[in-house]
This record gives structure tokens, C-alpha cells and sequence, in this order.
């Protein structure tokens, strides 16, 4: 029950301190929908997509107007199209993608997430012909999201996967230059992806998820930042404990929100993502927090361990606030969508080095980082293999979105808009690893692995 110092409490950090639900991912299965005939399979996915989520965005809309949340975003995410388009006789899921934008569009979500394919242990054809579609599908849509897990704890990494998406980073960059690669921004590479992230662009609907769910992604490190303000100068344990019940307080709203939800639309409830997801506004930003522990800029020394701090403790308070939590859940460190960040890489304080280094302790990895344009695929590849690395090793989800921007160099900024933000371009280490990405081939799984 919440009391009406609950309902205080949450008025303030909704006026004062920009909390807000960050996003009502309706997750929508596809595995029904695949067909030989690519025309058929095209008008079935629209046909499930548009009915299913029919009432999502009004149903958000009348929550946020009756409870005074605000709902930032309404996504879909669905079956990898790798699974659920792998009958059709076809060899480019273009039309696909199409499809899915043109639903998106329709029942008025931000993003649809899931033209995706899981291969860590290698490919199938549907794979092979998703990776490949990936450049012309970014291309040519305007809401389609895209992820491809190469990696995981359980499976080691494919390398060959590896090599192929810095070429594939590479040809998105290209296909929409005219867009400073903004297709890239849409193209997450995963180790270890949870199958219910609500979150983009990773987000898509796993094979172990029911018919549909209802997922909701909290947010609130304006909040998380003022509360800190209050024990300023006191111990590392008062700023966990302060840290932890301004988790369950947020949670509590995204749980709130959640079963409301899930009950008008008549889906199950499937998990609340309590991660603390920043946008380039000010007041809102997870480099902000850590600086609010006494790390002067984002990333001078002391950055990790207080990041790994502010992870924990957010888990911890979440977990209690929620009867079920998943997803990424934790701190989203995306240089491009928080002002912190951004204002870290202008000061000279955060480097991807740095930014490496912090992903370690973090929920997910590399994410919206701009480089040079005249990055190599190969350099690409050996950053996503870095952070694979990092997840399988750690058994916990990593992840790159990384933007060759074509025609920028470090000292430049390029603009993305809306939550995506803007980023200076960062610089790339100069040495190449060309023959250790050529090598291909598979790197075994941890001996963590082994846990039956």
C-alpha cells in the first residue's frame, strides 16, 4: 500500500528531480506468423503486431494523464526475426523490416525492437541473411531497432560474428552517412542479451517469453542525484543505504505502473527494469551522480568504483520494490544521452579506455559512442570483442553501439536529437589489431561455464 508520504514523495521527484517511466515495452511473440511466401509472412507480422498493440499507446497515455507519471516512450519488442522469418524463401529481410516499421507506425510506438539474431554459437541461414540485411534495413526504416548476440558465458564468443559486424557497423555507417550514421544508433552487438530488456535498441522478445508481456523500464538519476545531495560528505555505507531506498521508491512507481498497465491490456505483467536510463537533459544524469560522490569529473580515478557502488545499490533497493525484476536493471553509462557524460568527454576527463574499464561494473557496455569515421571495421570488431569478453568472462550482459561517424574526426560533434542526444567524437587507439580479428573461429566458454 503506499501511504501519503508515499504519494509526497513521489510528487517531488516527478516536479523537482525529473523521474519519469522511461518506457512501456509491449513484448509480442511471431513465432505464429512465418510463412514460405515473403508477402504473406510480411502482412502476417503486420497483421499481429497492429492488432496486439492496438490500445498501447492510449493506454499509457490515459495512465500518465490519471496518475500525473510521465510515460516518456511506448515500444514493441518482438520474437528475432532471424527465428521468426527463418521458413520464408527469401534471401533479404528487408521487407521485413519494413513491415515492422510500418506496424510501428501504425499503433504509434517510438521504437520496435527484435530484428535481431542470436548466434553465439554460430549461424543459421535465417541469421546469415538478417546480418546481412542489417545496412539497407536501417537504411530504409525509421523505428525498427536491431541486435545481434555473438557471445555469452555459457557459449564463449563467435569470432566470426565478430569480424562480420564491424563490417556491418561499417556499411550502416555508410547506407546513412547523409544521417551522421544514425543507423548505427539502432544496431546494439550483445554478450549475454536478457531475453525481456525493455529498453532500445536491444530490446526483443525471447523465444522463452510468453504469447505477450508487458515490461516497463524505469528511470529517475535526477532523483537518485538529489537524495545523495542530503548526505554529502558522510560515509560510503549511508550513500549505499541512500541509494538503495531511493530505488525502491522508484520502482515502486514502475511497479505501479506496470500491473496497471498490464491489467487494461489485458497482457501478463512480465518485469520491471530498474535501471537508472539518462536522456541529455540536465538534471538527468548518471555521470552527475557519480560526481555527486566526489569524483570531480566523470571519469578521473575513483569513477569505477563509484559507479559499481551505485549499481549495486540500485539492485538491491529495486529488488524488494518489485515481485518481478529483470532486464538490464542497473546504471546505463550512454555518452551521447547523458549531459554528464558528454561534458566529461569535453573536459578530457573520459576516454573509451575509461569508459571500457567502467563497463565492467555497469549493466550493459560501449554504448552510443561516436568515433572517427575512418575507424576500421577491423578496429570495431576488436572493441565488440573486448566487451564480449568482459560479459562472458563476468557472466553479465555487455554490449557495444558504436557510431563510425563518416566524414567526422575527433574535435568534432555530431547531433542525433531527442533521447539520442549529441556526442564529441572520441578518439580510437591508433595500433590495429587486423590479424587477431582475421583469425575467426570461436573463443571457448569460461570454465564458469561449467555450473551443472
Amino acid at each position: 500500500m503506499f501511504t501519503m508520504q508515499d504519494v509526497n514523495d513521489t510528487n517531488r521527484m516527478i516536479e523537482e528531480n525529473k523521474l519519469d517511466i522511461r518506457t512501456i515495452t509491449m513484448g509480442i511473440s511471431l513465432r505464429d506468423c512465418g510463412h514460405p511466401d515473403s508477402k504473406v509472412l510480411c502482412r502476417n507480422i503486420y497483421d499481429k503486431v497492429t492488432r496486439t498493440a492496438e490500445k498501447l499507446v492510449q493506454t499509457g497515455e490515459d495512465i500518465e494523464a490519471e496518475y500525473g507519471i510521465p510515460i516518456i516512450n511506448k515500444r514493441i519488442s518482438v520474437t528475432p526475426i532471424a527465428i521468426a522469418a527463418e521458413s520464408c524463401r527469401t534471401d533479404s529481410y528487408v521487407e521485413v523490416a519494413r513491415a515492422l516499421d510500418a506496424a510501428a507506425k501504425e499503433v504509434g510506438v517510438n521504437f520496435i525492437g527484435g530484428f535481431s539474431a542470436l548466434v553465439e554459437k554460430g549461424y543459421t541461414n535465417g541469421d546469415r541473411i538478417l546480418i546481412r540485411s542489417l545496412p539497407e534495413a536501417l537504411a530504409v526504416t525509421e523505428r525498427v531497432c536491431s541486435s545481434v548476440n555473438l557471445g555469452s558465458t555459457k557459449a564463449g564468443i563467435n569470432m566470426d560474428c565478430v569480424r562480420e559486424m564491424g563490417e556491418i557497423i561499417k556499411l550502416t555507417a555508410e547506407r546513412t552517412k547523409d544521417r551522421d550514421a544514425l543507423g548505427c544508433a539502432k544496431l546494439v552487438v550483445f554478450a549475454n542479451a536478457p531475453e525481456d530488456n525493455p529498453f532500445m535498441a536491444g530490446a526483443f522478445h525471447g523465444v522463452g517469453e510468453p504469447e505477450t508481456t508487458i515490461h516497463v523500464g524505469v528511470s529517475g538519476p535526477g532523483v537518485v542525484k538529489r537524495a545523495l545531495e542530503d548526505v554529502r560528505g558522510r560515509d560510503f555505507s549511508t550513500v549505499a543505504e541512500t541509494i538503495k531506498r531511493t530505488a525502491f521508491k522508484i520502482t515502486r512507481v514502475g511497479q505501479l505502473v506496470a500491473q496497471e498497465a498490464a491489467r487494461r491490456l489485458g497482457h501478463p505483467f512480465g518485469i520491471i527494469d530498474l535501471s537508472l536510463a539518462p536522456t541529455p537533459a540536465v538534471g538527468d544524469s548518471v555521470a552527475h551522480i557519480l560526481e555527486e560522490m566526489g569524483i570531480e569529473s566523470c571519469g578521473a580515478p575513483g569513477t569505477t568504483a563509484a559507479l559499481a557502488l551505485l549499481n549495486d545499490a540500485v539492485k538491491k533497493g529495486g529488488l524488494m520494490a518489485s515481485s518481478h525484476v529483470g532486464g538490464l536493471s542497473g546504471a546505463f553509462i550512454p555518452v551521447s544521452e547523458d549531459a554528464g557524460m558528454i561534458a566529461a568527454v569535453e573536459r578530457g576527463s573520459l576516454s573509451l579506455e575509461k569508459l571500457e574499464a567502467m563497463t565492467c561494473v555497469c549493466s550493459v557496455g560501449l554504448d552510443m559512442i561516436a568515433v572517427p569515421g575512418d575507424t576500421s571495421a577491423a578496429t570495431i570488431s576488436a572493441i565488440i570483442a573486448d566487451e564480449a569478453a568482459i560479459g562472458m568472462i563476468n557472466n553479465k550482459t555487455t554490449a557495444v553501439r558504436i557510431i563510425p561517424v563518416p566524414g567526422k574526426k575527433v574535435g568534432d560533434s555530431v547531433e542525433f536529437g531527442g533521447l539520442l542526444g549529441y556526442s564529441p567524437i572520441l578518439a580510437v587507439s591508433k595500433f590495429k589489431s587486423d590479424d587477431f580479428i582475421a583469425r575467426g573461429g570461436r573463443i571457448p566458454a569460461p570454465v564458469r561455464s561449467l555450473t551443472n
